[in-house]
């Protein structure tokens, strides 16, 4: 029989898989904490836990999934995570340190299959979705981390923003976020973790029911259908109208306000035409919108596209200020590293490729 990840249970999951096997309910409160609180490395590690369930728990679960294959680290303190999962395939996990807080952007898919023209992690398509133990155990491993430099700090926020879209592993991810957000466990506020979509409309409605306070963020990068779908190709499964309904719905549901994330890509959909084509899109619900305008991470594979000048950006900013959207730009972390999402994996994956080759010849 295989073994799945202690990570991937809710706690509500945990109570029910103890009952029904005879343990007592309190019993749950003990393992998360052991395995949330004080993040053990093995079950026999659990003191007052009671031999039975200790039994239990190593016949039916593991505690470690993922072992760490690569680690770079940015001048800046950013540290860009290589992992190998139990079937030998990799993901990425990045911690930021910003001034908020340490903040870390998780994987939900082995690849992707949405199609972004400009981005590192469609390189390699999708060969499966993520259990929702592997999430949650990136956040665990990215702990522990911390937890061995001994400095006493902790994950604050989230970006599910890594590789693969999250809403087309959407059962998986929000397993994901009961876990972490559970306040018996690592207690990471709601409002401390971003969702980020490339826009499956039907998804948002979906996610807008689930009544969390979890933000959302949508890959926007173009504001009319005829660029979108030339860089982002699920713009024809799910063009601007249908997503701004979605977005019409979320809105209505929840009243929270919502990311436009937005790359700029070189004399693509930087110019003031576009910001301005932007701005009347999302005019409707300015006050719940804000753009994120982020500089391009050159992709070696992806040569056609290149990062807008910075007075570019700038002047993108300044169009939609004065059309009245709140707009930021967002100067990336790790620029002395792997910066782009799916870069590090890709390249390692290359290299394994290339060093079978040699062994071959």
């Amino acid at each position: 029989m295989s073994k799945t990840s202690i990570y991937g249970l809710t706690y509500e999951q945990l109570t029910d898989w103890l009952v029904e096997r005879g343990q007592k309910k309190f019993r749950a409160d003990q393992v998360w904490n052991w395995v949330y609180k004080k993040r053990v490395g093995q079950f026999a590690e659990m003191k007052n836990v009671n031999k039975e369930t200790i039994e239990l728990l190593e016949e039916n679960f593991v505690l470690h999934t993922l072992d760490e294959a690569v680690k770079q680290e940015s001048k800046d303190g950013t540290i860009k995570f290589l992992f190998r999962l139990a079937d030998g395939n990799l993901i990425e996990t990045v911690l930021m340190r910003f001034n908020y807080g340490l903040s870390v952007c998780v994987t939900t898919q082995v690849g992707c299959n949405i199609g972004c023209t400009f981005c590192a992690s469609g390189l390699l398509k999708k060969s499966r979705d993520l259990s929702s133990g592997e999430i949650v155990e990136q956040i665990m491993n990215v702990q522990k981390h911390l937890d061995a430099m001994g400095e006493d700090e902790r994950v604050s926020h989230i970006v599910v923003m890594g590789i693969g879209e999250p809403f087309d592993n959407f059962n998986n991810l929000m397993d994901f976020i009961y876990v972490v957000n559970d306040d018996r466990g690592l207690n990471i506020g709601a409002r401390h973790i971003t969702v980020s979509t490339s826009g499956l409309a039907h998804k948002i409605y979906e996610f807008a029911d689930t009544g969390t306070q979890v933000n959302l963020a949508i890959s926007i990068h173009a504001p009319n259908n005829e660029l979108r779908s030339r860089i982002m190709k699920i713009n024809k499964a799910f063009p601007i109208e249908k997503l701004m309904k979605s977005v019409d719905y979320y809105l209505e549901k929840t009243n929270r306000r919502i990311t436009y994330e937005y790359i700029m890509l070189r004399d693509v959909n930087d110019h003031r035409e576009e910001a301005v084509q932007l701005a009347k899109l999302l005019k409707n619900h300015r006050h719940l919108a804000y753009v994120n305008l982020i500089p391009y991470n050159s992709v070696d594979e992806h040569n056609q596209y290149q990062r807008s000048e910075s007075e570019t950006i700038q002047a993108f900013f300044e169009t939609l200020k004065e059309n009245g959207i709140n707009a930021g730009v967002r100067w990336e972390n790790g620029a002395d590293i792997d910066a782009a999402c799916g870069q590090l994996r890709s390249k390692q994956i290359k290299k394994q490729k290339e060093s079978r080759k040699t062994k071959a010849v």
